[in-house]
């Protein structure tokens, strides 16, 4: 079994190809077979720097690493079809030869006069069986002239016959029909000599000996031009998928990079330039990457959504390819991500190197506690962040719940809990010590712990409170504790501002009693 991975280098990968590239490589281990990376640069004019390499970086940090290819070597190369021009030429030949093709000398401005004519009439131009005899070609030519002729630049174009019906199997959408008649006499040969994509892919997998093709469904439409070739080569054709497109979030439309520009998410694996991001950058784990795009188009049959790289390798199936278009969604892509985060040990994670630059100003001797204690917040890599922000002392108090405790004087909560904690020799029993005082003290066990929390994180939200007093030690806790303290109380003061400045009775005398009362000043004539 052999298959192949067929990319032109005009850019970076995009979400479509990668996943053309999985359900390649997935056919070829379910069935104990050979994936190749063939790369198809015959149109210059569109080669991108950079691209070929981007492709094989990809496609390694996916896990799919090619069997043949540019890099990988193997007997049946190349593997770039711009090094493949004598074979083409030799093929080429043997089409004219048996009359299966012809040359074409007509000139740009010959083929633009006739295409604005048939558009003039709302009609659609095509270049065949039913005009071929009016235009400049080998057809039409004398063959004393043929030789002059072929040294100025031409094509080659396929010779169609319109009494042939077309019929081809497609493995996903079953058997396609097709009238000749309606057929251009496709260009195989392009002037400056080298194959157009409908010639080389067929010559390509021929002699590389594939035996299945699975590729994006906009080739569909190619498909009779193909069977036409592999019949006028007299060659069997392999065997043909065609895999449903990547739909846009909202499920209208092919998915673009103007979709992921405009939502906030990237649809390339790996970062392109500055402002084209990809997944990995974005901080997902390459396992859970593949693991979703599997599910883009492709079915289990069963509940399951987690699948590690060997698993589809095994489960894999055709029937389970879909034939409609499958609707990206980042929000499932990020919770797939989650769940592989969450199940890698925090030992694992230490060793990505996005996670080490989050960590860079963490005390070493703490990062493998603070990967544990957050792994199972994190969507993507890129959380930790934001998710280790309590590392630092808060620079603010969310206000909402500053509001909420204000009435119940969280100042005095919390100089009592600092005074109970000075008295501990260390944190490793410090849950147990402040249920027990909160239940001696009839103080609201919710109302501790939202209080101890704002003061040590900022805000209500995190993880386990006790394992963040673990890991800051108990000189950071008594610190944050008294720094929520004054807080609380300059609260407090303006609280009373306001009350005094709302009842019209504030004065100088008024603002500094206020002010000594709450900070315990009793020297206040300087004021």
């Amino acid at each position: 079994m052999r298959v192949r991975f067929a990319p032109s280098p005009t850019g970076p990968l995009h979400l479509g190809g990668v996943r053309t590239a999985l359900f390649n490589y997935l056919y070829a281990r379910k069935n104990k077979g050979v994936f190749i990376l063939r790369v198809e640069d015959t149109d210059q004019n569109r080669y991108v720097e950079g691209s070929e390499e981007y492709i094989q970086k990809a496609l390694e940090w996916a896990g799919m690493v090619p069997d043949e290819g540019p890099n990988n070597g193997g007997e049946l190369g190349p593997y770039r079809q711009s090094e493949r021009k004598a074979i083409y030429q030799k093929y080429i030949q043997k089409l004219v030869d048996t009359g299966a093709a012809y040359y074409a000398f007509d000139s740009p401005e010959i083929l633009s006069k006739a295409r604005n004519e048939k558009e003039e009439k709302g009609e659609t131009f095509r270049y065949g069986a039913h005009n071929r005899m009016s235009f400049h070609n080998s057809l039409t030519c004398s063959k004393d002239t043929l030789p002059t002729l072929l040294k100025a630049p031409y094509v080659v174009r396929l010779k169609v016959d319109p009494k042939q019906s077309i019929t081809v199997k497609d493995e996903i959408r079953g058997t396609i029909y097709q009238e000749a008649a309606l057929l251009d006499d496709k260009i195989l040969m392009k002037g400056d000599g080298m194959p157009t994509y409908h010639f080389a892919n067929v010559v390509d997998d021929y002699l590389m000996q594939i035996d299945t093709v699975i590729r994006g469904e906009e080739w569909l439409p190619s498909l009779p031009i193909h069977q036409l070739l592999y019949d006028a080569f007299g060659w069997k054709a392999p065997k043909f998928m065609h895999l449903p497109l990547i739909l846009k979030p909202s499920g209208k439309g092919k998915l673009s990079k103007r979709d992921g520009d405009k939502e906030g998410f990237p649809v390339f694996p790996l970062n392109w330039n500055e402002t084209t991001r990809g997944f990995k950058e974005e901080g997902f784990l390459a396992e859970a990457f593949i693991n979703y795009l599997a599910l883009l188009g492709w079915n289990s049959g069963t509940e399951q959504e987690l699948f590690s790289l060997s698993e589809l390798e095994q489960l894999f199936s055709v029937e389970g390819i879909q034939k409609g278009g499958a609707r990206f969604d980042f929000e499932k892509a990020k919770w797939i991500n989650h769940q592989y985060i969450n199940n890698k040990k925090a030992e694992e994670l230490l060793e990505i190197e996005v996670v080490r630059q989050q960590l860079k100003s963490v005390d070493p001797q703490k990062q493998l506690h603070v990967v544990q204690l957050i792994k199972e917040r994190l969507f993507t890599l890129n959380d930790l962040t934001e998710e280790i922000q309590w590392l630092n002392e808060p620079e603010s108090y969310d206000e909402k719940t500053v509001q909420k405790l204000a009435s119940k004087a969280p100042g005095q909560l919390l100089g009592a809990l600092s005074a109970r904690i000075e008295k501990l020799s260390g944190l490793e029993n410090l849950k147990a010590a402040l249920m027990t005082w909160a239940k001696s003290n009839d103080v609201p066990v919710g109302f501790m712990m939202q209080s101890l929390r704002i003061s040590l994180v900022g805000a209500l939200s995190g993880p386990d409170l006790f394992e963040i007093c673990n890991i800051l030690g108990k000189d950071l806790i008594l610190k944050r504790i008294n720094s929520a303290i004054s807080f609380f109380h300059v609260n407090r003061l303006f609280r009373k501002f306001y009350l005094y400045k709302s009842s019209n009775f504030l004065t100088k005398t008024a603002l500094v009693t206020i002010i000594g009362n709450e900070c315990s000043i009793t020297q206040t004539s300087n004021w």
